[in-house]
């Protein structure tokens, strides 16, 4: 993990995200999903803001929309806003940093 003066949080390894795929981990605490989207690296809260259902078991749409698993809603992966119905009120957006192939996330 990092120091306590360091604001980035390790939170998982590259090799762990699947190419155009998703991650659930935890950090400060809460769900959050990471995305590959042609071998960047993304994330936003796992919560979908409409249903409660997990980001990371939904789909990568368009290379830049992750779709809701229960009710097709969608969020844009980069700006957290909610681009499809029913979803309506946007997701939170961490920042990312990739450094020799580990994640890490800032509040």
């Amino acid at each position: 993990m990092s120091a306590a003066n360091d604001p980035w949080t390790e939170v998982a390894k590259v090799e762990d995200v699947p190419d155009q795929g998703t991650l659930q981990v935890i950090f400060a605490d809460e769900p959050v999903c990471l995305y590959n989207v042609g071998g960047e690296i993304l994330a936003t809260h796992d919560t979908c803001t409409h249903g409660q259902a997990s980001l990371s078991e939904g789909f990568i749409i368009e290379e830049q929309l992750i779709e809701c698993p229960l009710h097709q809603g969608s969020f844009d992966i980069r700006s957290g806003q909610a681009v499809g119905l029913p979803c309506k009120e946007p997701i939170r957006v961490y920042p990312v940093k990739v450094q020799q192939g580990v994640v890490f996330l800032k509040e």
